[in-house]
């Protein structure tokens, strides 16, 4: 039997791992998040109505439809058009629910109806005083209230003879006595007016009342080439040259050629 010496009896060492330092990674820290701000929504903005309805008739036709359409301009009044169509078959129903008179305009102003051009103009001038439809002199607004309500009832052969018609042009027309009557008499208030107040318009520098009244009048003159003086002639111009009246034509160029004749409005 083989003698084992305590040599061969041990073991072999088996050397032991070294061991490798692994560094621990750093805990990640979280970045602090940026709070989204939501952008600042501004609100939309409301488009406010208008304080009032006007209601009117052809543009190219309606002579008291223009009257009172440039009283609301002049006075400063926000409104929105209700143009009733003078070819519409209902336009007389229409107009006798919406004026018992039946006549255009209409103005529908806080619940207050209000037609007649001379009362539309009255009441304008009322609500707003500061527009200066009215002159502020006393003697003056008197004699701008005198020559309005002579527009208002009369000329009469001229309104029959002379249509309005802004579309219309007819050169050297023939005018006769009577509605040359009626021309002698506007061009003899206009003359007085001026050589009082100075113009360019009526009561002096600034449109009011009575050159609202005058201008369909101003539309027939150049309308059937009515022979004036210069003076009546370069008030005609200062008139055509106001920002509401190119509006109001402008317009009027776009409505149909034609409308049955008891349908328009003199």
């Amino acid at each position: 039997m083989a003698k084992v010496t305590a040599k061969s009896a041990a073991k072999p060492q088996v050397k032991a791992a070294t061991k490798i330092a692994v560094k621990p990674k750093p805990k990640a820290v979280a970045k602090p998040v940026a709070k989204v701000v939501a952008p600042a929504v501004k609100p939309k903005a409301v488009k406010a109505k208008a304080e009032a309805v006007l209601t009117i008739s052809s543009k190219n036709y309606g002579a008291w439809a223009l009257r009172g359409w440039l009283l609301a301009k002049f006075s400063g009044l926000d409104f929105t058009e209700n143009i009733v169509p003078p070819d519409d078959p209902d336009m007389k129903a229409e107009m006798l629910l919406l004026s018992p008179s039946m006549l255009v305009p209409s103005l529908m102003h806080d619940g207050i109806k209000v037609w007649d051009t001379l009362a539309i103009g009255e009441y304008l001038n009322e609500v707003k005083p500061k527009a200066g439809l009215l002159p502020t002199d006393a003697k003056a607004r008197a004699h701008c209230r005198a020559i309005c309500g002579e527009m208002h009832s009369g000329f009469t052969s001229l309104r029959s003879a002379l249509p309005m018609n802004i579309k219309g042009k007819f050169p050297k027309y023939k005018v006769w006595s009577r509605a040359q009557a009626d021309i002698d008499r506007i061009a003899e208030i206009w003359a007085l007016c001026f050589k009082t107040y100075g113009g360019p318009y009526l009561f002096g520098e600034k449109p009011c009342a009575a050159d609202a009244m005058y201008a369909p009048v101003v539309t027939r003159f150049l309308t059937y080439d009515v022979t004036l003086d210069k003076t009546s002639a370069a008030y005609c111009k200062a008139i055509m040259a106001l920002p509401a009246m190119a509006e109001w034509v402008a317009a009027a160029r776009l409505e149909p050629e034609e409308i049955d004749e008891l349908d328009a409005e003199f």
